[in-house]
């Protein structure tokens, strides 16, 4: 199905606005939280997959403050820390000593760019709560302010970074049908119980870091007495749904996006 796409501000915010072209709407409406790596190729193509199904989808830009990135957090800065980090021996990642002797190596200014870059994004995974302020932002405005999907139901999905922000949300936002988790961090477990609305997980097998938190997010879940269904894809690495990169599995890919299809129909397609 052929889709609109736009970039808008709402408020000081800015996102990547996806529709299907030929609908009159309005729609219900799903916010696509990023991953680190920002609102990139891989989830300009996610709202709009998320578009050509029959929804509004929107992707608030996370790192943009009044409209305009840092110069650390370049879309052309982030897209060469990728190509870095991509190129590294397994493992490095996660290596501190490995990641510094293999960006030794790079000429400058670009070793001291990626570095910088580096830091600045992973620095986000602990303060990824000053984050909720412009999700919610963003379900405000589809709701009440865009004729687009004024008046209707509005779930979230999250990968990565993102997935822990789609579970975030879903505590701080009571009026959200439906939040989709792929493989981001479990909410603390005292915000369990403000969730009113189901959450869906997604999770590859060998990520380790991630899922050692899911057994506990489903007791408490079951405990509060709220909905949560989850999937994990045996031989699946983090971040298995990105395209984009060297951890992308077609099979878990394929599968999780149906049921998660099906999970947007159930919330807020009907």
């Amino acid at each position: 199905m052929p889709v609109k796409t736009e970039w808008i501000r709402y408020g000081e915010h800015l996102g990547y606005l996806a529709r299907p072209d030929r609908a009159a709407g309005p729609l219900p409406a799903v916010i696509v939280i990023q991953e680190i790596w920002g609102v990139d190729v891989h989830i300009e193509d996610v709202t709009r997959r998320i578009a050509a199904a029959g929804y509004a989808a929107l992707a608030p830009d996370l790192f943009a403050a009044d409209g305009v990135r840092p110069p650390a957090l370049s879309a052309e800065r982030i897209a060469v820390l990728q190509a870095f980090m991509s190129a590294l021996p397994p493992g490095a990642w996660a290596n501190p000593a490995v990641f510094d002797a293999e960006l030794a190596k790079q000429p400058e200014p670009g070793r001291t760019q990626i570095g910088e870059t580096r830091k600045t994004l992973f620095s986000n995974l602990e303060r990824r709560e000053r984050f909720v302020a412009p999700l919610t932002a963003a379900a405000q405005h589809l709701r009440r302010e865009r004729d687009l999907a004024q008046a209707q139901k509005v779930a979230c999905v999250g990968f990565c970074m993102g997935g822990g922000l789609s579970a975030l949300l879903a505590c701080e936002n009571p009026e959200l049908a439906g939040a989709a988790v792929y493989y981001g961090a479990s909410p603390p477990a005292e915000q369990i119980p403000r969730i009113a609305c189901p959450i869906v997980g997604f999770y590859g097998g060998l990520d380790e870091r991630v899922n050692s938190g899911v057994p506990a997010f489903a007791e408490a879940m079951r405990a509060a007495g709220k909905s949560f269904e989850y999937w994990t894809y045996e031989g699946a690495l983090h971040g298995f749904f990105n395209d984009t990169r060297p951890s992308y599995n077609v099979k878990a890919a394929r599968d999780s996006f149906a049921r998660f299809l099906e999970f947007l129909r159930r919330t807020i397609g009907t």
